[in-house]
């Protein structure tokens, strides 16, 4: 499933951490992947460890802990820290097609997170820059995202991905990977879609006998496929 979910951020709140995080020392991107992604990925991050990314990623999981929409869809079991980067003309920066890895070290902790979910929340805004569309491919084709300061999409890790070469401006991200109480991509779907489904009868009808069901329904399925 992708989802776009709209003004995770404000535009105040995005240009707060703009500040911030422009004025931080950035580094090469390619610190934070493997081989075969160092092969594809030019762009910068700021590092793993900045004081800034760390309290500016704080700010953005704050801002997702509030968001409904984010949890409905991604049921969210444990999170990565949430990293930054950028793309300029300047340095020719792209990132070519590549798939995430699957198990991320979380930083300080000798724990391993499972990447379920990829998300990349916009930090510019889409006529500040040319190019620099994330580009999603599956079975139904390629999914081009350019999306408004402050909005996100989400979308499975297992999805091949890349980052159009920026021609103009610059693009800022921060991105980040979720782990889920739902490991299988097609189930979360399926609950999503049903919750969605029972807030929409709860609108127009109120709750009823049949609203009740299909609730019992949907928490019977996440308590059968959830892995806590």
């Amino acid at each position: 499933m992708m989802l776009h979910i709209p003004g995770v951020l404000s535009r105040e709140e995005v240009a707060t951490m703009r500040a911030e995080i422009d004025a931080a020392d950035w580094i090469d991107g390619r610190a934070t992947v493997g081989t075969q992604g160092a092969l594809v990925k030019r762009n910068r991050q700021l590092p793993e460890d900045s004081p800034v990314a760390t309290a500016q990623g704080d700010i953005v999981l704050r801002a997702l802990r509030a968001n409904a929409t984010f949890f409905r869809a991604a049921l969210p079991a444990a999170y990565m820290p949430p990293l930054f980067n950028r793309y300029a003309k300047a340095n020719e920066e792209s990132y070519g097609l590549h798939v995430d890895g699957s198990l991320r070290g979380v930083p300080g902790s000798p724990k391993w997170l499972r990447t379920d979910i990829s998300s990349t929340l916009f930090l510019s805004e889409p006529d500040a820059y040319d190019g620099g569309e994330l580009v999603v491919v599956d079975t139904y084709g390629e999914h081009r995202v350019k999306l408004p300061a402050g909005d996100m999409i989400l979308y499975p890790a297992t999805s091949l991905h890349r980052v159009e070469p920026v021609t103009r401006g610059e693009r800022v991200c921060s991105f980040f990977w979720t782990q889920s109480l739902i490991r299988d991509d097609a189930q979360r779907t399926i609950l999503f879609e049903l919750d969605q489904a029972i807030d929409s009868l709860r609108q127009r009808l109120g709750e009823s006998a049949e609203t009740v069901s299909l609730a019992s329904q949907y928490h019977n399925l996440l308590r059968m496929w959830s892995e806590p």
